[in-house]
Protein backbone atom coordinates (compact mmCIF):
# COMPACT_ATOMS: atom_id res chain seq x y z
CA UNK A 1 0.00 0.00 0.00
CA UNK A 2 1.29 3.56 -0.59
CA UNK A 3 1.49 4.77 2.88
CA UNK A 4 1.98 8.54 0.97
CA UNK A 5 -1.96 8.03 0.60
CA UNK A 6 -4.48 7.40 3.82
CA UNK A 7 -6.71 4.37 3.23
CA UNK A 8 -9.66 6.92 3.60
CA UNK A 9 -10.24 9.95 2.34
CA UNK A 10 -13.52 12.30 2.50
CA UNK A 11 -14.28 15.24 0.82
CA UNK A 12 -17.63 17.83 0.19
CA UNK A 13 -17.29 18.55 -2.85
CA UNK A 14 -17.66 22.76 -3.88
CA UNK A 15 -19.89 22.04 -7.09
CA UNK A 16 -22.80 20.22 -4.64
CA UNK A 17 -24.59 21.32 -1.80
CA UNK A 18 -23.37 21.26 1.63
CA UNK A 19 -24.20 18.00 3.43
CA UNK A 20 -27.44 18.60 5.62
CA UNK A 21 -25.77 16.90 8.54
CA UNK A 22 -22.78 15.88 9.63
CA UNK A 23 -21.27 13.59 7.27
CA UNK A 24 -19.22 13.34 3.80
CA UNK A 25 -20.35 13.43 0.86
CA UNK A 26 -17.80 11.24 -0.78
CA UNK A 27 -15.47 8.66 0.74
CA UNK A 28 -12.62 7.04 -0.68
CA UNK A 29 -10.83 4.16 -0.36
CA UNK A 30 -7.42 3.32 -0.92
CA UNK A 31 -6.89 0.31 -3.94
CA UNK A 32 -5.52 -2.07 -1.49
CA UNK A 33 -7.74 -1.30 1.91
CA UNK A 34 -9.15 -4.51 3.32
CA UNK A 35 -13.10 -3.73 3.40
CA UNK A 36 -14.93 -4.76 6.66
CA UNK A 37 -18.92 -5.11 6.46
CA UNK A 38 -20.77 -5.51 10.18
CA UNK A 39 -23.97 -6.64 10.36
CA UNK A 40 -26.22 -3.89 11.58
CA UNK A 41 -25.77 -3.02 15.52
CA UNK A 42 -28.82 -2.51 17.52
CA UNK A 43 -29.12 -0.69 20.79
CA UNK A 44 -28.25 -3.69 22.98
CA UNK A 45 -26.22 -3.43 26.10
CA UNK A 46 -23.40 -5.37 27.61
CA UNK A 47 -26.22 -7.55 29.53
CA UNK A 48 -28.54 -8.31 26.73
CA UNK A 49 -31.04 -5.94 27.24
CA UNK A 50 -32.66 -3.22 24.80
CA UNK A 51 -33.73 -0.35 26.48
CA UNK A 52 -37.55 0.90 25.51
CA UNK A 53 -35.83 4.48 25.58
CA UNK A 54 -34.93 5.90 21.83
CA UNK A 55 -31.71 7.66 22.69
CA UNK A 56 -30.45 5.12 24.84
CA UNK A 57 -30.54 2.81 21.98
CA UNK A 58 -28.78 5.40 19.81
CA UNK A 59 -26.15 5.53 22.63
CA UNK A 60 -25.85 1.93 22.98
CA UNK A 61 -25.71 1.52 19.37
CA UNK A 62 -22.79 3.56 18.15
CA UNK A 63 -21.04 2.27 21.81
CA UNK A 64 -21.31 -1.10 19.95
CA UNK A 65 -20.27 0.17 16.84
CA UNK A 66 -16.68 1.30 18.81
CA UNK A 67 -16.52 -2.09 20.20
CA UNK A 68 -16.96 -4.22 17.02
CA UNK A 69 -14.40 -1.96 14.97
CA UNK A 70 -12.23 -2.44 18.60
CA UNK A 71 -12.33 -5.86 17.60
CA UNK A 72 -10.66 -5.93 14.22
CA UNK A 73 -7.88 -3.70 15.38
CA UNK A 74 -10.15 -0.56 13.79
CA UNK A 75 -11.22 2.76 14.49
CA UNK A 76 -13.98 5.16 13.83
CA UNK A 77 -11.50 6.36 11.30
CA UNK A 78 -11.79 3.34 9.60
CA UNK A 79 -15.64 3.71 8.84
CA UNK A 80 -16.37 4.49 5.26
CA UNK A 81 -20.76 4.56 5.42
CA UNK A 82 -22.94 4.06 7.53
CA UNK A 83 -26.94 3.58 7.22
CA UNK A 84 -29.53 3.98 9.40
CA UNK A 85 -32.65 2.78 10.32
CA UNK A 86 -34.93 3.96 12.76
CA UNK A 87 -38.61 3.54 13.42
CA UNK A 88 -39.06 7.40 15.05
CA UNK A 89 -38.01 10.54 14.52
CA UNK A 90 -34.34 10.96 15.52
CA UNK A 91 -33.56 13.39 18.23
CA UNK A 92 -30.43 14.96 15.88
CA UNK A 93 -29.57 17.03 18.89
CA UNK A 94 -28.32 13.74 21.18
CA UNK A 95 -27.69 11.81 17.88
CA UNK A 96 -25.30 14.24 17.01
CA UNK A 97 -24.07 14.55 20.25
CA UNK A 98 -23.11 10.93 20.24
CA UNK A 99 -21.72 10.93 16.75
CA UNK A 100 -19.41 13.36 16.62
CA UNK A 101 -18.06 12.23 19.70
CA UNK A 102 -17.62 8.76 17.87
CA UNK A 103 -16.73 9.91 14.08
CA UNK A 104 -15.26 13.44 15.12
CA UNK A 105 -15.24 16.21 12.79
CA UNK A 106 -14.20 14.09 9.65
CA UNK A 107 -17.48 12.02 9.69
CA UNK A 108 -18.53 9.17 7.14
CA UNK A 109 -20.74 8.98 4.58
CA UNK A 110 -24.28 8.38 5.80
CA UNK A 111 -27.95 7.35 4.45
CA UNK A 112 -30.59 7.84 6.68
CA UNK A 113 -33.95 5.90 6.17
CA UNK A 114 -37.23 5.69 8.32
CA UNK A 115 -39.53 2.21 8.37
CA UNK A 116 -42.07 0.65 9.76
CA UNK A 117 -40.04 -2.29 11.88
CA UNK A 118 -36.58 -3.24 12.44
CA UNK A 119 -35.50 -6.76 12.83
CA UNK A 120 -37.24 -7.02 16.58
CA UNK A 121 -40.56 -5.00 17.87
CA UNK A 122 -38.30 -3.43 20.38
CA UNK A 123 -35.77 -2.17 17.88
CA UNK A 124 -36.13 1.72 17.27
CA UNK A 125 -32.59 2.13 15.39
CA UNK A 126 -30.25 -0.13 13.52
CA UNK A 127 -26.92 0.95 12.16
CA UNK A 128 -25.03 -0.67 9.27
CA UNK A 129 -21.46 -0.01 8.97
CA UNK A 130 -18.70 -0.55 6.31
CA UNK A 131 -15.00 -0.06 7.17
CA UNK A 132 -11.89 -0.39 5.22
CA UNK A 133 -8.20 -1.04 6.99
Amino acid sequence: MNNRQPIIQRSNPDNIAKPVGSYSHVTKISRNAEMYVFSGQIGIDKDGQIPTDFNEQVTNTLGNIVDILTSQQLTPDHVVKVNIWATEDIDWDHFYDIWNRVFGPTPPSMTIAYVQGLGLPVLKIELDVWAAG
